[in-house]
């Protein structure tokens, strides 16, 4: 049997490479596709916001009503399509089929949609909804005003929840082991934060001319993209097909047939799969809910989309370095050292301390704090933006690190069709639910007091709300994780309406 402890290895080992020689061949490669996938949705992140917000007649408030509107059915779509396409191919295929999509679409928009979007833009018949409908539908005409941009900015989100999450992340899960997964997820999440860097310091070399950046930007994701896939191809050939045949486990698995219907049954039956959604939606809804009036102040300071792409470029870059650093010296030897729980509770209780200082300034400037900007030498807004930039870094960062690890690892313990199934629904849709739920009390919100500063103190009660719930859910998954660990058993939820349990099956 493969020994996973790292006890076998030096103290500096076990601390910064607790890989296995033999192990290179699959670590390497998965280490590559991952750095390509995130250094694309990075740049997506970057660009998509600057799409949007600085875009004709548009802002911040734009942002609520694309997730409901645009992204929520876009999810559900991509979610059933998965679905299908994996009950009638196999995992490679899929792999190739979605990134096709993504990648061709793409390459249209660098260079068709985008450079005729004066052309294909209704800018007449929006100026009349406009000058009919009460001021808080800005945001809905202005995603039908720039719709172009609207399908860029769907498509940039919908990256990270089909080609990240789903594809990259089932995959690994698959040929991952728990103990593995302890040494090869914080590493793999280290590449993640590195391409961060990297995707920071290629907007900035792309920032000049807006039209050129954005051809720029679209070459870089067709070509990483193209890598990934020749890259992918040669680990199933050379590595995951020939281990397979040499474990004798080359039998081909049997097809599970189900509906998305059946999908979210699986959450439905399960507390363990209820509390990994529950963790998935707080964590969107709460980020959500402070991205809004964070980049409501930045479009304040940097009307200009090349301006506001380069200042995202600078944050993203710093992101990155600090995910980088808290995985290389802190992530790692948390995750190894202590619980589940432990790990999991540290990414809530980082966004609930720097969530609430950024609201509290945000709601309270004016007030008796409002010396803090003299003596930094900052105004108001440069301040409130600072700090919005801190909070997510912070948060990023914690995502990018102990946050995905801990929580791919709680997949592990399911069974194969339990862990297929319940991975499409929840990052397929659960983290598009709870950004979509941010968005609709925003939207909310947005029509009771017309402006997202307006709203602002009451976005941040319910935030603290949400990041209770998210706190308490933690809790509850690590019983149940360090329970299936420890007796080394496999979670199977019944498929069966009858079943209110799940089943714990002990594997032989």
């Amino acid at each position: 049997m493969q020994v996973e402890a790292t006890a076998e290895f030096g103290r500096w080992r076990s601390f910064f490479w607790p890989i296995h020689h033999w192990e290179l061949k699959k670590f390497l490669p998965m280490a590559l596709i991952y750095f390509l996938i995130s250094f694309n949705y990075n740049i997506l992140r970057i660009y998509k916001d600057a799409m949007v917000i600085t875009a004709s007649k548009s802002g911040a408030e734009a942002i609520p009503f694309i997730k409901v509107w645009g992204i929520l059915p876009g999810a559900l779509l991509l979610t059933f399509l998965f679905t299908r396409l994996n009950n009638r191919f196999s995992r490679e295929k899929v792999f190739y089929i979605m990134m096709g999509i993504f990648l061709s679409f793409f390459f249209v928009f660098g260079f068709f949609l985008f450079p005729m979007q004066e052309y294909l833009h209704p800018h007449d018949l929006a100026d009349r909804l406009q000058s009919l409908l009460p001021a808080g539908f800005q945001g809905f005409i202005a995603i039908f005003r720039n719709w172009t941009c609207t399908l860029f900015y769907i498509m940039a989100e919908l990256w990270s929840t089909a080609i990240m999450s789903v594809l990259f992340w089932a995959f690994a899960n698959e040929v991952t082991k728990v103990g593995e997964a302890k040494r090869f997820y914080i590493l793999w999440n280290i590449a993640a934060n590195i391409a961060g860097m990297v995707a920071g310091n290629a907007a900035l070399s792309f920032s000049g001319d807006w039209s050129q950046s954005v051809m720029f930007l679209s070459c870089a994701i067709v070509f990483s993209g193209l890598i990934s896939v020749g890259v992918f191809r040669w680990l199933n050939v050379r590595v995951i097909l020939p281990s397979e045949n040499k474990s004798g486990e080359s039998k081909p698995v049997e097809k599970i047939k189900m509906s998305m219907r059946k999908n979210f049954s699986y959450l439905a039956k399960s507390k363990y799969l209820i509390c990994i959604a529950l963790i998935v939606l707080c964590y969107n809804i709460g980020l959500n809910l402070i991205e809004v009036v964070w980049k409501n102040q930045i479009k304040q300071m940097w009307s200009n989309p090349n301006d506001y792409a380069i200042y995202m470029g600078k944050v993203t870059f710093w992101m990155g370095s600090i995910a980088t650093v808290t995985s290389v010296f802190i992530a790692g030897y948390v995750m190894r050292r202590f619980s589940w729980t432990f790990s999991a509770l540290i990414t809530p209780i980082i966004t609930l301390i720097t969530g609430m200082g950024f609201f509290f300034f945000t709601v309270f400037q004016d007030s008796n704090i409002s010396y803090l900007p003299v003596l930094l030498h900052m105004s108001p807004l440069v301040l409130g933006v600072t700090l919005g930039s801190l909070q997510n870094c912070m948060t990023r960062a914690c995502k990018y690190t102990v946050f995905d690890s801990t929580k791919e690892m709680s997949f592990i313990p399911l069974s194969r069709e339990s862990k297929l199934k319940g991975k499409a629904a929840i990052d397929g849709v659960g983290s598009r639910l709870g950004k979509s739920g941010g968005s609709v009390i925003h939207q909310g919100l947005l029509l009771t007091f017309s402006t997202v500063t307006a709203s602002a103190p009451y976005v941040g009660v319910i935030f603290l709300g949400v990041v209770l719930i998210w706190i308490l859910s933690v809790v509850s998954l690590g019983k149940q994780f360090d329970h299936l660990v420890s007796e080394r058993e496999k979670l199977d939820i019944p498929d069966a309406p009858s079943l209110d349990k799940p089943i714990l099956s002990t594997p032989r």
